[in-house]
């Protein structure tokens, strides 16, 4: 990739630009000169400090250019962009991909789109043309086969739940996975899945652990494992032998 050559008489416009700039905004915002760069072939942009109350950071950038051979400039644009310490706003996310776990509230509805890759239909026509009576035929079978889903996980949506479980607190990266004395793989209160996602994930059954009820990885734990023991040192001391007081039953005689 071959960098545009600062053009002379575009790097020597700061005045040019300056005015340009003082057209376009008050003269109280626009700071010192902060240098120059070519973007093309005699394009040049000046960078301007940005003094307007609020803006921290921001530049204003004037582009100018001019045809060759000729000796006065063109203004391009005037423009305020953020330079590395500029506060800007964070990239936009749309409110369906913002929505987390426990958002939703009693009443609240989140509906799934028709075309949401996470799923599809639960039954399926076929290449072969059929009948509108038939279609109704193939849905009612599907409705008692599926216990009335008329979609179900994509294999697509199972794996982004399969990475989803896998890196949240249910997972083996978890600070209270890494301290653990064993893995949920060998936990006697861990209930096994079915289909394919048996292979990495259980739910947890235990009352006193933090993940009762919730889907944890093999390879997760905590220290409510079944076979957790306390170290010799950490186990509570046995009570002495009761003692028999002698010397009152004595004096009762």
């Amino acid at each position: 990739m071959t960098t545009a050559k600062l053009d002379a008489t575009g790097a020597a416009a700061v005045e040019a630009a300056r005015a340009a700039l003082i057209d376009e905004a008050p003269a109280e915002d626009v700071g010192e000169h902060l240098g120059a760069q070519a973007e093309g072939d005699r394009v040049v942009t000046h960078l301007f400090e940005c003094t307007r109350r609020g803006y921290r950071g921001w530049r204003w950038s004037v582009t100018v250019t001019r045809i060759p051979r000729a000796k006065q400039v063109t203004v391009d644009e005037v423009v305020l962009i953020p330079g590395e310490d500029a506060i800007i706003a964070p990239a936009w996310v749309p409110y369906r991909e913002r929505v987390q776990p426990g958002d939703l509230s009693a009443g609240d509805l989140l509906p799934v789109e028709e075309d949401d890759p996470r799923l599809v239909p639960t039954y399926s026509f076929g290449d072969d043309p059929l009948s509108s009576d038939e279609k109704t035929q193939i849905r009612h079978v599907a409705q008692e086969l599926y216990f009335g889903r008329v979609r179900t996980l994509s294999v697509e949506g199972r794996d982004l739940a399969a990475e989803r479980w896998y890196d949240g607190p249910g997972g083996p990266s978890s600070p209270l996975a890494q301290a653990a004395p064993a893995m949920c793989t060998s936990c006697g209160f861990l209930i096994q899945l079915s289909g394919p996602l048996a292979e990495l994930f259980g739910v947890c059954a235990n009352g006193s652990a933090n993940d009762d009820g919730r889907v944890v990885s093999f390879d997760h734990g905590c220290g409510a494992h079944s076979e957790a023991t306390l170290p010799k040192r950490a186990r509570p001391q046995a009570l002495p032998p009761h003692v028999w007081d002698t010397v009152d039953d004595l004096v009762e005689l």
